[in-house]
């Protein structure tokens, strides 16, 4: 009789060990991990007095927005003596300009002179050579007289000269090229003075620009305030770390042996402790590729086995109501579910930090 007993209570039992070890094979898995957010560090890019911080700790900032500013009147005057030092080579180039052109006018009209001077004084030159050869053919002949001969050798010989003076007045003139040349290339001179004082007009303008410090391009909130009015900032001066209130994930820690069930683009349920009865859906974005908390020396399969790896979650709903600090839970889908998942290769980076 006793037998016939035991052997309903065996059958019993490994009934509902199957059905335990079913349940638990199929139970989704849970990792603890804190809600977190990607804080900025906004520094200044320049030296200055703080005049002003706009946004104190808690405070939500618009997107683009001044969050402090610098005092800027050093680079003022700075800029304004190079803006007077433009215009004074402004000033110079204009009248460096009209001189090169008026020289240029006059030196030109001055060739034109000198040219038609020597072609009148070779056409003289020309005319008082015939003539005197004329002359000597007359005397020869007992025409003329040689006193005649004779002044119109002197009429050659002054005309010869003349062309003589003729050509040196014409290379003198060609000659004041030279300033024409000269005077260019001052101009030249005045123009890369120019160019190089705006250059440095321009980088004061820049530096003057970053005596503002603004805000990233999206809504954030202010964390903490590292700087106050009156002290001294300098370039890599932290001013304020802000976080987007939109950009919030929950870390977690992942055994070794779970690893293979945790993969980037993974979904996710996320549930925090303020809302035990809610999940929201979340993804799994980044899983680093070294592990954490490893033991100085690994020497046994117990050692290999305590390693876990860092896994971000991101929040895909209701970001606004997580809180930085928050614990909560990340559940995996159950194995069933988990072959529908889309898993990506992708791995990067890695940290530190505590979780289950």
């Amino acid at each position: 009789m006793a037998r016939k007993l035991l052997i309903p209570a065996i059958l019993v039992a490994i009934i509902a060990g199957v059905i335990w070890y079913s349940r638990s094979a199929t139970a989704p898995a849970y990792y603890t991990g804190f809600v977190e957010g990607e804080e900025r560090v906004i520094r200044s890019e320049v030296t200055g007095r703080v005049l002003e911080v706009r946004y104190a700790e808690g405070a939500t900032i618009a997107a683009n927005a001044v969050i402090a500013v610098l005092d800027d009147r050093d680079i003022q005057a700075r800029m304004k003596s190079k803006q007077e030092e433009l215009d004074v080579l402004d000033a110079d180039m204009r009248t460096q300009t009209e001189r090169i052109a008026l020289v240029e006018s006059t030196w030109s009209r001055d060739v034109s002179a000198r040219q038609a001077e020597l072609r009148q004084a070779e056409s003289a030159r020309e005319l008082a050579e015939r003539t005197y050869d004329r002359e000597q053919v007359l005397v020869k002949r007992g025409i003329s007289s040689p006193q005649v001969l004779d002044d119109n050798r002197d009429r050659r010989d002054q005309a010869r000269s003349a062309v003589d003076r003729a050509h040196d007045m014409l290379a003198r003139t060609e000659g004041e090229e030279h300033q024409i040349a000269v005077a260019r290339h001052q101009l030249e001179e005045m123009k890369q003075r120019h160019d190089l004082t705006q250059a440095q007009l321009d980088e004061l303008a820049v530096t003057q620009s970053k005596s503002r410090i603004y805000s990233p391009a999206v809504p954030t909130v202010v964390q903490t305030q590292f700087i106050w009015p009156g002290e001294l900032a300098q370039p890599g001066t932290a001013i304020l770390s802000v976080l987007d209130p939109q950009d919030k994930y929950v870390q977690i820690y992942v055994p070794v042996a779970d690893l293979p069930r945790v993969q980037v683009g993974q979904r996710v349920e996320i549930e925090i402790d303020s809302q035990p009865d809610r999940r929201i859906p979340g993804e799994v974005s980044f899983v680093a590729d070294k592990a954490n908390f490893t033991p100085e020396k690994i020497e046994t399969r117990s050692d290999r086995m305590g390693q876990v790896y860092r896994a971000k979650v991101r929040i895909l709903e209701g970001v606004e109501r997580f809180q930085p600090g928050t614990e909560g839970n990340v559940y995996l889908p159950s194995n069933s579910d988990r072959d529908g998942a889309r898993p990506l290769s992708a791995r990067a980076g890695s940290g530190s930090g505590s979780g289950q």
